[in-house]
């Protein structure tokens, strides 16, 4: 897999994790836990693509 392709599946997977946390964080039945996991594996994501990007 090439960079730009593997940066491109980052990206396409932090967008989509943006997306499960607005709707998780809309929703009153979602466990805080499951937010907070969420965000985590966002600003994962966003530090990989950032180290990627910059290197």
């Amino acid at each position: 897999m090439s960079l730009s392709s593997h940066l491109t599946e980052l990206k396409k997977k932090h967008e989509h994790l943006s997306f499960e946390v607005e709707q998780a964080e809309r929703s009153p039945a979602t466990d805080r836990l499951e937010i907070k996991s969420l965000k985590k594996e966002k600003l994962r994501l966003k530090d990989q693509i950032e180290r990627l990007t910059d290197a």
